[in-house]
C-alpha cells in the first residue's frame, strides 16, 4: 500500500505520525518548501498555541465562524482534552494560560515539531522537498501525483493537507475533480488606518476594547493594539474572522467602531463622569483617569474631543464633554484594506465540509482521496482552534488510511 500525503504542515505531518502501518507498506510526505511544519514553529510568537482549554464541544466549536456542522463530530473524535493526551503521553505536558491558551511547559514550539517528528519518524514516513503539486489524476483506481518538479508518484491513497490557497484559480485542480470548492477569502488580518492620527500611538495596548463592524452584528471584545498602520491584537483578529467575508465583499472598506472601555456604554460613562464632576471636580481632567485605559489614549482623545489639558473637572463644559465620551465609547474609523497577520494567517474557504465523510475525513466523490486541516472550508479565531482542527482532522483521517 503507497500513502501520499501532501502537504508536511501540522496536519500532514500529525497524519502521518498516527498512521498504522504494515512493514510493506510505504507512507511519504510532499512539501513544497524546503522544512516542514514552517506555521507551526512561528504560531504563537514562537512558542506553539496548541489548542485551547475549552472541553465542552458545543462551546467550542462557537469559536468557528465557518465549519461548526463538521466540526460537531470531528472534535467527539478527538477533542483538545485527546490533543493533550496525545503529547503528555510522549512526554510533552501542556499548560493553559488565563486565557484558555495552550502552550508547552517548554514555551517552545520545537518541542511540538520534536514530538510530532519523532513519532513519524517511528511509522517510517519518508519526506520529499521542494515537491510542489501541480494536479492529480485517478487512473485504474490508483492516484497519479503530477509535481512542478516534473515528477510523478503513483499512489493508492492519497491525504490533502496542502493548507488554504489565497487565490480562487489556485484551487482549479480541485474543481476539475468535480469538488466543490468554496472561494477563499483571508480571515484573522488587521486593520489599516492610512495616515489616521492614532497611529502616532504605535505600541501601545489597550486592555479591554470593543470592536464592532458597522452595519453588522459581528462585535469582539479583548485586547487592541495600536501599530503604525492601523489596529491589531486578539480582538481586532477575531472581528476580521467573523467578518471574513462581508469584509471582502466590502473590499475592505468600511466604518469600524471602537469602545475603548469594552463593555461600559455611554450612558454608564457620563454616570462616571458625573460622579468625577462631584466628588473630583478640583483635579485637572488628564491626570485623574477613572478607567483603565493607558494614559496616552486619554490624552489623545482628550485632544479629539478639544478638551485642553489644563481644564479640570468641574469646569468642562457640556459640548465637549459628550464629544469625549463619544470618543471613548464609540470611536470611529474607517478601515482601509488590510494587512496580513503572517503568524497566525489562515483562509476561509476550500473544500466544502458537504464534500467529506467527517467519520473518516474521505472524500464521498472520490473513493482513496482524503482531507485534513486548513484546505477544508473551516476556520477558527485565535486561541489555538486551528490548530485543534489540524489535530482532529488529521488523527481521524490517519485512522481511516491505516493498514493494521
Amino acid at each position: 500500500m503507497k500513502i501520499a500525503i501532501v502537504g508536511a504542515g501540522a496536519a500532514g505531518c500529525f497524519a502521518a505520525a498516527n498512521l498504522s502501518i504494515g512493514p510493506e507498506d510505504e507512507v511519504v510526505l510532499f512539501e513544497k518548501q524546503h522544512k516542514p511544519m514552517q506555521k507551526v514553529k512561528a504560531s504563537g510568537g514562537g512558542r506553539c498555541n496548541v489548542t485551547h482549554a475549552l472541553f465542552e464541544i458545543p462551546a467550542l466549536v462557537k469559536k468557528y465562524p465557518r465549519g461548526e456542522s463538521l466540526l460537531k463530530k470531528t472534535l467527539h473524535h478527538f477533542s483538545p482534552k485527546d490533543t493533550i493526551a496525545w503529547f503528555e503521553q510522549r512526554g510533552v505536558p501542556l499548560k493553559a494560560e488565563a486565557d484558555g491558551r495552550m502552550f508547552p511547559i517548554t514555551d517552545d514550539a520545537q518541542t511540538i515539531i520534536d514530538c510530532i517528528w519523532k513519532a513519524m519518524m517511528q511509522n517510517k514516513a519518508q519526506l520529499k522537498y521542494n515537491h510542489a503539486l501541480e494536479t492529480i489524476e485517478l487512473k485504474e483506481g490508483k492516484w497519479h501525483l503530477f509535481f512542478k518538479n516534473e515528477q510523478v508518484y503513483i499512489a493508492d491513497k492519497v491525504l490533502l493537507t496542502t493548507g488554504g490557497f489565497p487565490k480562487d484559480e489556485q484551487w482549479h485542480w480541485l474543481r476539475d475533480l468535480g469538488l466543490e470548492v468554496v472561494a477563499p477569502v483571508p480571515s484573522l488580518f488587521t486593520i489599516n488606518l492610512p495616515k489616521h492620527p492614532i497611529t502616532k500611538l504605535m505600541g501601545l495596548s489597550v486592555p479591554n476594547a470593543q470592536v464592532k463592524l458597522m452595519g453588522t452584528k459581528i462585535c469582539e471584545q479583548g485586547p487592541v493594539l495600536i501599530t503604525h498602520w492601523g489596529l491589531s491584537g486578539p480582538a481586532v483578529l477575531r472581528t476580521s474572522a467573523w467578518g471574513a467575508r462581508a469584509l471582502g465583499n466590502l473590499n475592505y472598506a468600511c466604518n469600524v467602531q471602537i469602545n475603548w472601555l469594552g463593555s461600559i456604554n455611554e450612558q454608564e460613562c457620563r454616570s462616571i463622569f458625573q460622579d468625577m464632576r462631584t466628588l473630583q471636580g478640583k483635579q485637572m481632567i488628564q491626570h485623574k483617569i477613572p478607567f483603565d485605559v493607558p494614559k496616552r489614549l486619554w490624552h489623545f482623545l482628550l485632544e479629539q474631543a478639544g478638551i485642553l489639558s489644563d481644564v479640570r473637572w468641574a469646569d468642562i463644559k457640556a459640548a465637549p464633554l459628550n464629544k469625549f465620551i463619544q470618543c471613548l465609547c464609540a470611536y470611529t474609523v474607517a478601515m482601509q484594506g488590510k494587512t496580513t497577520f503572517k503568524e497566525e494567517f489562515v483562509t476561509a474557504g476550500g473544500v466544502a465540509i458537504t464534500e467529506i465523510n467527517a467519520a473518516t475525513m474521505e472524500s464521498k466523490k472520490l473513493p482513496n482521496l482524503y482531507f485534513a486541516g486548513e484546505i477544508i472550508d473551516v476556520d477558527g479565531i485565535t486561541g489555538g482552534f486551528n490548530f485543534q482542527h489540524a489535530w482532529s482532522s488529521a488523527f481521524i483521517a490517519a485512522n481511516a488510511l491505516s493498514t493494521i
